[in-house]
């Protein structure tokens, strides 16, 4: 597991939003919803696709490919086509500050 590194600033992402970031070797996805922080990969564990670039639905993701919807809190998969969960990682705020820990797949 890496250590937190600082990604962006609370005035960066409105709530509700979410951003694409590319950190270290993993492109995630960091969202804020109803005053809470999650980050997940940007990778639908279906067919790959960029959950990045999918709706926000209640506290899950959704993938723009085929519809499958990700737990925000978990990255378990909620709705088929997908059955396997997708990668979870930490954040915190300190101050003005985001941060994030990636885990390991």
């Amino acid at each position: 597991m890496s250590e937190y590194i600082q990604v962006a600033s609370v005035r960066d992402l409105p709530d509700p939003g979410k951003m694409t970031l590319e950190l270290e070797d993993a492109v995630v996805v960091l969202v804020h919803l109803d005053g809470r922080y999650y980050c997940i990969d940007d990778v639908c564990t279906h067919d790959g696709g960029p959950l990045g670039e999918g709706d926000l639905c209640g506290q899950a993701i959704a993938c723009p490919r085929h519809g499958a919807r990700f737990d925000l809190k978990t990255g378990a998969p909620l709705t088929m086509p997908a059955t396997e969960a997708t990668v979870v990682h930490e954040v915190k705020v300190d101050g003005d500050a985001i941060y994030v820990r990636l885990n390991d797949a």
